[in-house]
């Protein structure tokens, strides 16, 4: 078989329909080898290499007429081993292509994946990899999407739903067994029968992208569950397709979005751009580490070691024009290949360094300000790391929203009791216009969320005090010990009926504020069940029943309670602001677009609001005085609610707000009644209405 010259352009493996153009990045190397594989898993793999003699602008690239999807590939680099100025080419370890669209098999960890003997780091390691590593695969681009079309929810009206993909279908009853756990599963009808009951617009999934089971996990027995260990940014996982082997996981996720589309949910990736799974300089050498190491990665000074602000052993070299064009070239093709609808970015703040700061103007973020492709989909940064200055909540650019850490803390804060000012809280119910006010953004730019995979769920977190991790085999060492959590009285699982109460109403306190509040709120997925990881507030090594979700165990009334409130929710354009409120009455209103009341009824002074021991707090919701427009220009007019919080141990009487906020007041949800939605007489104002302790009511002005 003869190679012809090719294009340098596009990067990675492109069928044409008659052969297949290879082109790969290496600045570094002397020479590249390109490597066809034939055969299987049983009978046995045969090799063939071809030298690609064709490179311009460090593409190294060649054309195979009649090689075609399904081939099996990867790349072998002779270059410099000088781990002390950083390059660490070694011929004899088998690279994957970091723009493959399919990867299969596993890694064997065996010593010929490291590029070093073990306990000489510096000495090159020559043993073939080939039998010991994945393998990329050349996938056929060609997909009927027939009249897919986005949904394109707006931010304001967007509820999403974090959840992984395996472990929402895994033991489900209703998906077919050979689907559970896969793409396919996740687009069963079961599934999304259960998305769409529940209410919300979009699934975050958990990472998708390609990636490793860690050598250490592997032998104690686990697996990384939660897949942020990425190795290719273009390829969908392959253990999420129904036959990992046989390359088909690029379809199977594509029929999966198009499913989730036809039912108006959009598909959020949880992206990892920060850190590759080739560790630091004791990790294996699988793909970047090989091709370019010194391009790829942060560098120390000692040019041996790997800059981490991750915790995971290194960190992409965001100064590199090469590591910014696979990303952005990994975005747009999950977009325009893939049709998926936005991304959250795991600890985004590294993705900002282009030194060491965190640069929130960095060439990164210009890359995405002028992108026509990226710039218009959803953008979610996890907006942290673990470097020093990495807590960046509220400092993102226009067109990113960000997971608000300081709303989790805050609400959790509140309703366990602790002594926290009123005004914080109250920034944080309204969109928390002091982070993203001062940049344009909008209160769609605060994803709340009170738990999310990473910590408890919420069940566990009123449930538990204290971590239980000793199923990671860490000695209970891993895992944040900044719960904010209270369980109510008892540790862990209890018969004793008031805890129980307890804890079911400290639920749905949770989910009505978070329901309640200004932002697009992020339900973890198994909340609204009831879902237990039995104390695990690190499950991402656990790939068995402590994170897959319980069908068996289903907590009906929490689930009903979870489903009158995202349907409430989206009835009410009042919840769904674009705005932040102002203060101020606006179209001819007689009261303010926002009102906030002590239980006596008048409403707050400055003194209020610094006061930390206060638990009570009345909010005003004026639906009358919503500034922004319908998409025709109409104007929005909604109901006006009142809802009263009281986090303290004992029952508040509130006195309801009377003339001119209302004559009377309908009292819609307590969270200390079950069902907490129920018909209920309506109050006249200045009335009193007891409140039970730790409770929150919503009442509608009539």
């Amino acid at each position: 078989m003869d190679i012809w010259p090719g294009s340098p352009y596009p990067l990675g493996a492109a069928y044409d329909g008659l052969g297949t153009n290879f082109s790969v990045f290496s600045e570094v190397a002397d020479g590249v080898e390109l490597c066809l594989f034939e055969g299987s898993e049983h009978a046995g793999w045969t090799e063939k290499r071809f030298e690609l003699t064709e490179v311009d602008a460090f593409c190294w690239h060649g054309y195979l007429p009649n090689v075609g999807p399904g081939a099996s590939y990867g790349f072998r680099v002779h270059g410099p081993w000088a781990p002390g100025e950083g390059h660490r080419c070694n011929p004899s370890k088998l690279l994957l292509d970091p723009y493959a669209k399919a990867i299969v098999g596993q890694v064997k960890w065996d010593q010929a994946v490291y590029g070093y003997p073990f306990g000489e780091p510096d000495r090159m390691e020559t043993t073939d990899s080939a039998p010991f590593v994945p393998r990329s695969v050349v996938v056929n681009p060609y997909f009927d999407w027939g009249t897919d079309r986005p949904p394109r929810t707006p931010l304001a009206d967007t509820i999403v739903y974090e959840v992984h993909v395996k472990g929402f279908t895994h033991d489900h009853p209703d998906v077919p067994p050979e689907l559970r756990g896969t793409y396919a599963g996740l687009a069963s009808p079961a599934a999304i029968e259960w998305l769409q009951r529940l209410g919300i617009t979009a699934v975050e999934l958990l990472p998708v992208h390609h990636f490793l089971h860690d050598d250490r996990l592997v032998k104690m027995g686990l697996r990384n569950y939660w897949g942020y260990n990425s190795i290719g940014y273009l390829a969908p996982h392959a253990d999420y397709a129904v036959s990992a082997e046989t390359a088909t996981q690029l379809q199977e996720f594509k029929a999966m979005v198009k499913a989730l589309h036809e039912a108006d949910i959009e598909v959020i990736l949880d992206v990892v751009y920060n850190h590759t799974a080739e560790g630091n300089h004791l990790g294996p050498t699988l793909s970047f580490k090989g091709l370019d190491n010194a391009s790829y990665y942060r560098l120390e000074e000692d040019a041996r070691y790997y800059r981490d602000y991750t915790g995971t052993g290194n960190s992409l070299n965001m100064r590199s024009p090469h590591v910014l064009q696979l990303i952005m070239d990994s975005l747009r093709y999950w977009v325009l290949e893939c049709h998926v609808d936005g991304f959250r970015f795991d600890l985004a703040a590294t993705l900002a360094r282009e030194l060491h700061d965190v640069d929130r103007l960095s060439a990164f973020f210009d890359l995405i300000q002028q992108d026509p492709v990226i710039s218009q989909v959803k953008l979610i940064a996890e907006p942290w790391d673990v470097g020093e200055g990495g807590y960046q909540v509220g400092n993102f650019p226009p067109l990113w929203s960000e997971w608000n850490g300081k709303y989790r803390d805050c609400v959790r804060d509140y309703w366990r009791g602790t002594d926290r000012t009123l005004g914080e809280l109250a920034f944080r119910l309204t969109g928390s216009s002091d982070l993203y006010e001062s940049t344009g953004r909008r209160p769609s730019a605060s994803v709340n969320f009170v738990t999310c995979h990473d910590g408890f769920t919420l069940a566990d977190l009123v449930s538990y005090n204290s971590k239980h991790n000793d199923a990671n085999g860490e000695g209970n060492a891993d895992g944040t010990d900044d719960n904010r959590s209270w369980n109510c009285g008892v540790e862990g699982p209890t018969d004793d009926s008031e805890v129980v109460d307890l804890r079911r109403k400290q639920q749905r306190n949770f989910l009505a504020t978070l329901m309640l509040s200004q932002g697009i709120p992020m339900l973890l997925g198994g909340d609204e069940i009831g879902r237990s990881q039995r104390g695990n507030n690190n499950g991402y090594c656990q790939d068995n029943d402590i994170s897959w979700f319980d069908w068996d165990a289903v907590d009906k009334e929490m689930l009903e309670f979870t489903c009158r409130l995202v349907a409430f929710r989206r009835e009410h354009a009042v919840l769904r602001r674009r705005r932040f409120f102002q203060g101020q009455k606006l179209h001819g209103s007689a009261v303010s677009d926002i009102g906030w009341f002590r239980p006596d009824g008048s409403q707050m002074t400055d003194e209020d609001w610094t006061k930390g021991y206060a638990k009570s707090i009345g909010m005003l919701l004026n639906g009358e005085a919503i500034p922004s427009p319908g998409g025709r220009g109409e104007r929005i007019v909604d109901d006006t609610f009142l809802v009263l919080l009281n986090a303290h141990y004992e029952p508040v009487k509130f006195l309801l707000p009377g003339s001119p906020w209302a004559k009377k007041w309908l009292p819609m949800m307590d969270t200390a009644a079950e069902p907490a939605f129920s018909d209920r007489a309506a109050c006249r104002s200045r009335s009193g209405l007891a409140l039970a302790p730790r409770s929150l009511q919503l009442l509608r002005r009539v």
